[in-house]
């Protein structure tokens, strides 16, 4: 079983469901909202746990209702919380998700706490790194504390994956040169190598792209056509799984936490891994809201 840490965001997410997204200026009424816990790293963590891994988490709340609320679904996932501060006098990180009947969405964020812990809170949990197989981060919280916390994860010899969104046009080369495993979608791809993304020879170009970054294995998600995956001996896409999205909201979350959930830290199983968290998203995306959507392991049958 994997131990996976993961750092970064936790928010709490209010959603809206609507038949169409608005345009400016316009006000339209909701058939549906409902409050559940969200933020990308919070949704990775989940969905680790959900797949059997051992799950840590480090990242910040609030000192309020909305951080109280999110540390106690946290626990009851059981992942360890141990990794969370709770910081005065600043908001809970807050999201509001508006989902159309396509199963689009668009999203607001205010980052609250998430941006508020740093490298000092990250040294504190450093024996939590060391005890993990993989560590996660994205780029919802403060990029001092990733870097910290990536740079005790190599020193101690695990594996790194980054989930680059929301996209940065310039990620520092401190933190490039201490990722193993780098998975972007195809906007945050170009966004990051200035290459669209629109066909194989796109997707080579691009891969060779962030290898020259300085990273091993790269993992790009193409939504319903599956993911692509290229490293120094292989490469392929392990096409998605065909079914009727919803709400695509912590779709990509779910994939990454499921597919830490599998990999061998050697990356042996790569492929295999990938098909995982291919299923894990297919199922996720079938629900409403972020957490709640998320499958356990049990809920995944390949067919």
């Amino acid at each position: 079983m994997n131990a996976v840490t993961v750092i970064g965001s936790i928010n709490m997410d209010t959603t809206l469901r609507l038949t169409k997204m608005p345009k400016p200026g316009e006000t339209l009424h909701t058939s549906d909202i409902f409050h559940s816990g969200g933020g990308k790293g919070a949704n990775q963590a989940v969905a680790a746990k959900r797949s059997g891994a051992n799950t840590a988490f480090i990242g910040a709340v609030g000192d309020d209702n909305e951080g109280a609320t999110l540390l106690d679904l946290l626990a009851k996932e059981q992942i360890d919380i141990s990794g969370i501060s709770t910081i005065a006098d600043t908001a809970t990180g807050q999201a509001m998700i508006m989902v159309d009947d396509a199963g689009e969405n668009s999203i607001l964020i205010h980052a609250g706490a998430n941006n508020a812990f740093h490298e000092a809170e990250v040294q504190q949990q450093k024996a939590l790194i060391e005890n993990s197989d993989f560590l996660i981060a994205q780029f919802e919280s403060s990029l001092d504390a990733t870097l910290a916390a990536f740079t005790l994860a190599k020193k101690a010899g695990k594996k790194t994956i980054l989930n680059p969104a929301p996209a940065l046009e310039t990620i520092p080369t401190e933190l490039l040169a201490q990722t193993d495993v780098i998975i972007p979608n195809e906007t945050e791809t170009e966004i990051i190598t200035g290459i669209e993304v629109t066909d194989e020879a796109s997707l080579f170009q691009a891969a060779t792209a962030l290898h020259q970054l300085g990273i091993e294995t790269v993992i790009i998600t193409l939504g319903s056509k599956g993911a692509f995956y290229h490293t120094a001996t292989e490469h392929g896409i392990v096409p998605a799984f065909k079914v009727k999205a919803v709400d695509t909201t912590a779709a990509g979350d779910t994939f990454i936490g499921a597919l830490s959930s599998q990999l061998n830290p050697d990356f042996s199983n790569l492929p295999e891994a990938i098909r995982y968290g291919n299923l894990a998203s297919s199922v996720a995306v079938q629900s409403y809201g972020a957490q709640p959507s998320i499958p356990h392991r049990t809920d995944l049958t390949f067919e």
